[in-house]
């Protein structure tokens, strides 16, 4: 058996290569000072522990690095992107609380959405399938801001207040996302890659839920990690989806569909 160790950071370091090579051509040049290494081995392969060259620099592999400011690590459980964010939002919370005595409930409400929950937002549907305890700390960090729009004391129950404030969840944030892209690669109107992971639902034989909008979900017997496969968009949102009533999935267009949809988790968790 070829050993992996040696091969891969070769074909990569030649690669980086070529692309650096292709830059200074158009006159640009590859910042090696932001170059990053992480590896995503398969649950259950050896970790590749080699360092990559590049015009005489080497670059060493790291557990983490971020991208489009996303933090990924290489086991694809964002502890320590769900850590960043956590500790951001905290640092928001606390200088607008420095100032909430001077600042009415809606403007409060309107800094706490800009600064705060837009950031707990942001790529959230890279977290599709992770348990609870692993977005806790995001939903205690909206707790938090709810409390902080409103007012209220640490340990007041936030409930009526996200409710009040007509804030989804955490946990339903992402799934709001997860299956606004999911609609979107069902109309072909994202990017290629996505609309590959969505199959519409066409039976063998005419059947009445053939007109029902539903999505192909593949099964979770596949070889692999059940854990992890069950986590892939392809595999999670068909199934979330498949579980929404037909008038949201069958919604003529965009802003239809979000506002059906959030009417349908808001009344799951709040109702």
């Amino acid at each position: 058996m070829v050993d992996s160790s040696h091969w891969v950071p070769a074909r990569i370091s030649a690669c980086l290569a070529d692309i650096s090579a292709w830059m200074s051509t158009h006159h640009l040049k590859l910042n090696l000072g932001k170059t990053e290494l992480l590896f995503l081995p398969a649950k259950g392969s050896p970790t590749i522990d080699a360092s990559i060259t590049v015009e005489g620099s080497i670059v060493s592999p790291s557990q983490s690095a971020r991208s489009l400011g996303v933090t990924l690590d290489n086991r694809l459980c964002f502890s320590s992107h769900i850590a960043a964010v956590t500790r951001t939002c905290r640092f928001s919370l606390h200088n607008i609380r420095r100032i909430r005595p001077f600042l009415t409930q809606e403007a409060t409400q309107l800094l706490v959405q800009a600064l705060v929950i837009s950031r707990l937002d942001y790529c959230n549907s890279l977290l599709a399938g992770l348990p609870a305890c692993a977005i806790k700390p995001l939903q205690l960090v909206q707790n938090a801001a709810a409390r902080l729009v409103f007012n209220q004391p640490k340990f007041t129950h936030v409930t009526p207040l996200l409710s009040s404030l007509h804030w989804l969840p955490i946990a339903a944030r992402i799934r709001f996302k997860s299956l606004v892209l999911a609609f979107q690669a069902a109309r072909g109107t994202v990017p290629p890659y996505l609309q590959s992971l969505i199959m519409p639902y066409t039976p063998s034989r005419p059947l009445r839920s053939a007109s029902a909008g539903r999505l192909t979900a593949p099964s979770l017997r596949a070889p692999g990690s059940r854990s992890s496969r069950s986590r892939l968009f392809s595999v999670l949102v068909p199934r979330w989806w498949n579980d929404l009533p037909q008038s949201v999935r069958t919604a003529e267009s965009l802003p239809i569909f979000r506002k059906r949809l959030k009417t349908h988790l808001f009344r799951l968790h709040y109702h």
